[in-house]
Order: structure tokens, then sequence, then C-alpha cells
């Protein structure tokens, strides 16, 4: 039986603009099992955005309740919310988010340096995962000297430093041409094939199809939840 990653029950979240309430979430039921590959779909103001940030940790809701990794987290304070952040998840955004004047590896090795690992494991961690997205050969290299597709990867090394239980991805084609934004996927189906959980949130429907499982949004409720045959076609 696999292992639960991601359960919620009832997920509502609501904001208040004005004399409005938005309600972005209406009560959401999604279960992901550890290994999986899901998209999340819909349309600008579906709700997508609005479940990244509390699958990511980065927002609590309104109503309902989330587990992560068997970690009930919707209640959490933000301190708790932030050391489950650094333990359980990796972030990969549109925007790479790399210091342009630190090389590749000093990029991937910043989240332990914040956690206290010594120089030589940090290092050590940060070759095998520039290794691991192929960019054995782009270490020493600054983002600037480094193509769209290859800080992207850099940004993926980052993210799985931790040897995070979940690779959460917004977008992470979506400052790339067609071609990187397929090599780029690849990357995400290779380390989906070799366990990595992975979510990713997109709009674009032939980047979903990547995936293994399609979770669509509509007015802030699933529409759709479905397996599919053609997942993880590699460019």
């Amino acid at each position: 039986m696999s292992e639960l990653i991601i359960q919620t029950d009832g997920l509502k979240k609501y904001y208040i603009l004005g004399s409005e309430t938005v309600r972005a979430l209406r009560g959401v039921n999604i279960e992901i099992n550890s290994g999986e590959f899901v998209s999340i779909m819909g349309p600008s103001g579906s709700g997508k955005s609005t479940l990244m940030n509390l699958i990511g940790c980065l927002d609590t809701p309104t109503e309902g309740q989330y587990w992560l990794n068997g970690i009930q987290v919707s209640d959490l304070s933000d301190d708790d919310l932030a050391r489950i952040r650094n333990q359980e998840i990796g972030f990969v955004f549109q925007t790479f988010n790399l210091l342009p004047r630190a090389t590749a590896l000093h990029n991937v090795e910043l989240p332990l340096i914040y956690a206290g690992v010594g120089a030589k494991e940090r290092r050590q961690r940060a070759k095998e995962k520039l290794e691991l997205v192929k960019l054995g050969d782009r270490m020493d290299h600054r983002p600037p000297e480094l193509s769209g597709g290859q800080r992207q990867r850099v940004a993926v090394a980052r993210a799985l430093i931790n040897n995070p239980a979940l690779l959460l991805a917004d977008e992470p084609t979506g400052n790339l041409d067609s071609v990187t934004g397929e090599e780029m996927m690849a990357v995400l189906v290779d380390l989906n094939n070799s366990g990595q959980t992975i979510v990713l949130v997109t709009h674009e429907k032939d980047i979903a199809a990547y995936s293994k499982r399609q979770i669509h949004l509509h007015d802030g409720i699933v529409s759709k939840d479905f397996l599919h045959d053609k997942a993880g076609v590699q460019a």
C-alpha cells in the first residue's frame, strides 16, 4: 500500500478584499501518494495558486485540514511551517531565484549553509545533486554563464538538496522556450522514475501531459482528477 504524502479534507481559503469575500478554495479533498507525479491545472482564478501555497506550507487554510507526510500542518504556527518547508518540501519556481554572482555549486549549497551543515559534506551533496540533473560539468559556472534551462536545473538541484518528501514545481517551464521546456520536463520525469514525489502547477496542457495524473480545479473546487496513459513521454 502506498504511503500518503498529501491529504486534504474540506480545504477552504477565503480572502477579504474590502467589502468582498473571495472564496479561492471552496472545499478541496485530494490524496497524493508517495512516488506520484501529479499536475494541478486550472484557468486563472481557479484556485490552483492558492492550493499550491497551502500544499507548500506558504499559507494556512481558512477551514479544513491538511496532512503532509503524516503531519497535520493546517494548524501549525509560522515557525513550525517554516521548519516543515525546509525539511519536507523542495520548491522550483518559474523565476529561478538564483544568486547571480554565486557559482552553481554555491547556489545549490545554500540551504545546507543555513542548516549548519559542514563545508565538506554540503559540497559533496551539492555536487551529487548537480550531477543528478546532468550539470556536473557546469558546477563552477555562474547563472549569467548558463542557459535558461541550465539555470532551472540548478534550481531543481537546490530544491532536492535536503532530500525532500515532496518536490513542488510552480510553472517550472514558464520562462523557457518549448525545446528547453521539454528538456526540463524530461529531468522531472527522470526524478519521478527514481521515486521522487512531484506536484506540478501549470496551465499548459502539454506540460501537464508529462505527469501521470492530473487534478483540475474550477472555481475553487476539484472538477476532474484522473490518471492518463501517455504520461512521462520524454523529449
